[in-house]
């Protein structure tokens, strides 16, 4: 039976406008899987709940799993328990998600059918993608924490992705995080805005000037 604890979705949600760099700079440059999970598709941003799957080597069993604990606005986020870089999910498995209104996946191995992915608007982060199908055979854990492109990731968390990559916020962080990061995107907002008017960082920014010119940093004329 799922009875995840979940992060409410108001505020998992509203990590998606901020975006995967703000949100990582907002919790000290914490929570970024690692860059090899890379976007298959452009111009997409994405925040939910984490669903998470532990699949074995070539067996994709567990992700079906993994669907019927889903509810809208998860995330679906697979780990192989040995690097495996075969194509686990394809238009399929996309079909039934959405369906049962997942986000997106966030997956440390392979996709295919990727074409069909991008045209049917579900959005994929993957280490790789290839063709190469997947048996049936194994079970594996779902919705235990699992270890997904080099970070701890519990159901529930959430998890933001866009053109940046891919950043958990743990659930019990997460409205502190969310908190910390409308802060940081209105200070950017500010700097943005003084930037458009020709000002440089280097006057803007405390004590750059000053420490341009501890360091050594010389104006040769």
């Amino acid at each position: 039976m799922n009875n995840t604890v979940r992060t409410p979705a108001l505020t998992a949600s509203a990590f998606a406008e901020l975006g995967v760099a703000t949100t990582h700079e907002a919790q000290g440059r914490a929570g970024l899987l690692h860059p090899r999970l890379q976007p298959r598709q452009s111009g997409v941003a994405i925040a939910g709940t984490a669903v998470t799957c532990e699949v074995p080597p070539g067996d994709n069993w567990m992700i079906h799993v993994a669907l019927e604990q889903a509810q809208p606005g998860d995330i679906l986020v697979v780990t192989p328990t040995s690097p495996c870089d075969d194509g686990y999910f394809g238009d399929l498995l996309a079909t039934s998600a959405m369906a049962r209104g997942v986000r997106g996946l966030v997956i440390d191995a392979g996709v295919r059918d990727l074409a069909i992915l991008r045209r049917m608007g579900f959005p994929v982060w993957s280490k790789s993608v290839s063709a190469q199908g997947c048996v049936k055979e194994t079970l594996a854990d779902v919705q235990v924490p699992i270890v997904c492109g080099g970070r701890m990731i519990s159901p529930g968390d959430v998890i933001v992705a866009d053109d940046d990559g891919v950043c958990v916020v743990r659930r019990e962080d997460a409205p502190g995080v969310l908190a910390a990061a409308k802060r940081r995107e209105a200070a950017e907002e500010e700097k943005r805005a003084l930037y458009a008017q020709g000002n440089l960082s280097l006057d803007l920014l405390d004590g750059m000037r000053a420490r341009l010119e501890a360091k050594g940093l010389q104006y040769l004329s």
